[in-house]
């Protein structure tokens, strides 16, 4: 059987978009660091969340500083707002420092999306989502909820704003991890 020269073509441009393709699924997953979303961030009782009463951040959600360098910032997502983050109680951290996002859902699915950065993540009921990111620029940044989460959640966002580390003043009434 003889294959006509034009078929010989097509048929080395399709393997070569397939071999193409398998290459971009291959560096999207080890080459850019994506990763699922797990389980190590730990498990929470949700209810208890709703209630105030997990014993953890969750209780009095907002920033703790770990050191100079490290903060952790336990944020509660639930119809249809972030606490801290929505309204007028916007999420403060220094730049030029880690920040790591410890979110837990109170009632239904939510997305935590900060706007112009590569955090991002779902927040499930009992799941404890666990994210780490720098900003190196002070500014303003946006929180979105990404998730569809009931008639409102189109008004779902926040903020977050990222002030220069010698401006920054961690309110030492917060208790630290």
């Amino acid at each position: 059987m003889q294959v006509h020269n034009f078929e010989k073509i097509w048929l080395g441009a399709a393997l070569l978009l397939i071999v193409g393709f398998i290459a971009t699924v291959a560096y999207g997953t080890v080459g850019a660091g994506v990763k699922m979303v797990d389980d190590s961030g730990g498990e929470i009782d949700p209810q208890a969340v709703q209630q105030g009463s997990t014993g953890t951040g969750f209780d009095d959600p907002g920033v703790v500083k770990q050191n100079d360098s490290h903060y952790v910032v336990y944020v509660v997502a639930q119809q249809f707002q972030f606490d801290p983050g929505t309204g007028d109680n916007p999420i403060r951290v220094p730049a030029d420092t880690r920040v790591t996002f410890r979110v837990t859902s109170a009632d239904v699915v939510h997305g935590f999306s900060i706007v112009e950065t590569n955090v991002n993540t779902m927040v499930i009921p009992g799941q404890v989502s666990e994210v780490t990111a720098r900003f190196d620029n002070p500014g303003t940044y946006g929180l979105v909820c990404h998730e569809y989460c009931g008639a409102a959640h189109h008004e779902m966002g926040g903020s977050i704003e990222v002030v220069p580390k010698s401006n920054y003043t961690y309110n030492a009434t917060e208790v630290q991890n």
